[in-house]
């Protein structure tokens, strides 16, 4: 394993990377640099989460001259939310070569984009849809580009921008560099590449090197009608910091959010026909620890980069072995430890074999968690929540209070009432049903969701281990 001293890096851009908290390159990185520093085409095949960003990032900035005030480099991503993450990692490996990047995406007023434009970024990244917008306006003049880059092009084309990615790429310089990056590398990708690309190295990192790495993978088989209990139970048991839930369809999405929420989680639901300002709303809390747990669809999570995220459930078993890869490697990033947990129903067990057996690695069976093995879980949240108030709050003013009480009531008495308030007990009674999802059908597209369902009572209190417990107002 190389270091990245041993790239022949720019010592702005190596001091960039260890501001970063890098120590060493991963695999896509340590074949990638060396043969994009070249001047090379190169195509990389690769999952999101193996630090690919980087990958093509330190090479971009490397080649960016800071004397031209024009555009030298172009990323081209299929979602907002991967435009926004990609040039927010650019701009910190050019901190120090003062290399400036700039998103574009839609759903943000295009004047506030010219205007950034106007301040000459070296590097765009954006969607294909706002740059062709910006080209139609020549606000964005692609003549001086010399690198260009496609992440994740397999999204892309399968979101229908195969015509907007062609004209983008026939406005630049033949003599540019061509970068693309994608989990597959379908016909209609290696059609693009003959095109547009000059004899590209292939660079190929095998996912199961992804799916293996810092992530304990585990399912539960259970009934359908048993699988928001069982999260619940895990929920309080695990207490995560930050989690994603994985729903098959929009509306499955919608109710799990619900009903997390509904038993006092904090969960939001994200996914295609939420608007992009309350996308970009959600995706903040997330990211501030906010709010607790993420529910998505696939497409949804496409492109998200969060760190910190520790726990993966996957409500709905996913259709294919590469999405399964993609939902998992949203957490273990970066050294860090993480636990993807899978739903499987009894008629899904074969299913889940098939995705061992082309992923390559064995996901262990566990049992169903328990109604007194939640109840013990939330019980340690609220001793947590309690230190936390003694070490971090001010508790000056209850001191006399607590005083007077002890002269009343023994220690033990109060602390073991503090700590029932505190403890919210977990669901007994069966919950309500959510909508049925169809069983999964290989190679084909997914059915919609029409059943209708509501279910739950409200819980009494909100649970967040970073603050301690409040009271929530009751069902009335």
């Amino acid at each position: 394993m190389r270091t990245f001293d041993e790239l022949a890096l720019a010592p702005s851009i190596i001091q960039a990377i260890k501001s970063m908290g890098f120590e060493e390159p991963t695999p896509i990185q340590e074949k990638t640099i060396p043969v994009a520093l070249m001047g090379r085409d190169l195509i990389g095949r690769a999952q999101t989460g193996t630090g690919k960003t980087a990958a093509y990032g330190i090479p971009l900035v490397d080649r960016c001259n800071t004397d031209l005030e024009q555009i030298q480099g172009v990323v081209i991503t299929p979602t907002r939310e991967l435009a926004i993450q990609v040039a927010e990692e650019l701009n910190r490996i050019g901190h120090y070569k003062n290399v400036r990047s700039l998103p574009i995406y839609g759903g943000q007023e295009i004047d506030r984009q010219i205007k950034a434009l106007r301040k000459r970024p070296n590097i765009i990244v954006g969607t294909p849809g706002r740059l062709m917008d910006h080209m139609r306006r020549r606000t964005i003049r692609l003549q001086q580009v010399k690198m260009v880059v496609l992440d994740e092009a397999d999204e892309m084309l399968n979101m229908g921008f195969i015509e907007d990615i062609e004209t983008i790429l026939q406005d630049m310089p033949e003599e540019r560099q061509s970068l693309l990056f994608s989990a597959t590398v379908p016909l209609h990708i290696q059609t693009l590449a003959r095109k547009f690309m000059k004899n590209p190295e292939i660079i190929h990192i095998a996912p199961r090197e992804v799916t293996v790495a810092n992530i304990k993978q585990e399912y539960i088989e259970t009934p359908e009608k048993q699988k928001l209990d069982i999260l619940c139970r895990l929920l309080d048991i695990q207490n995560p910091e930050l989690a994603i839930v994985f729903g098959r369809t929009r509306r499955r999405v919608d109710e799990i959010a619900e009903a997390l929420s509904e038993r006092g989680y904090s969960a939001e639901g994200i996914h295609g026909e939420l608007g992009q300002n309350r996308r970009d709303t959600i995706m903040r809390k997330f990211r501030a620890g906010e709010v607790e747990v993420l529910v998505a669809t696939d497409v949804a999570a496409r492109g998200l980069d969060i760190s910190g995220v520790t726990n993966i459930y996957n409500f709905d078993i996913p259709q294919d072995p590469e999405s399964y890869v993609h939902r998992i490697g949203r957490t273990g990033r970066m050294g860090e430890t993480g636990l993807a947990t899978t739903f499987v129903t009894p008629r899904e067990i074969d299913h889940l074999r098939f995705i061992e057996q082309l992923t390559k690695h064995r996901i262990l069976r566990k049992p169903v968690p328990t109604v007194n093995e939640a109840f013990a879980g939330l019980q340690h949240v609220a001793i947590e929540n309690l230190l936390q108030v003694v070490e971090k709050e001010n508790i000056q003013t209850y001191k006399n209070l607590a005083e007077s009480l002890l002269e009343e009531y023994d220690s033990v008495t109060l602390l073991s009432a503090a700590l029932k308030m505190l403890t919210r007990e977990p669901e007994k009674a069966p919950f309500k049903e959510l909508s049925d999802v169809p069983p999964i059908k290989f190679k084909k597209a997914q059915r919609n969701d029409n059943s209708k369902s509501s279910f739950g009572r409200k819980s009494g209190f909100t649970r967040n281990p970073k603050k301690p417990n409040r009271p929530r107002p009751r069902d009335q």
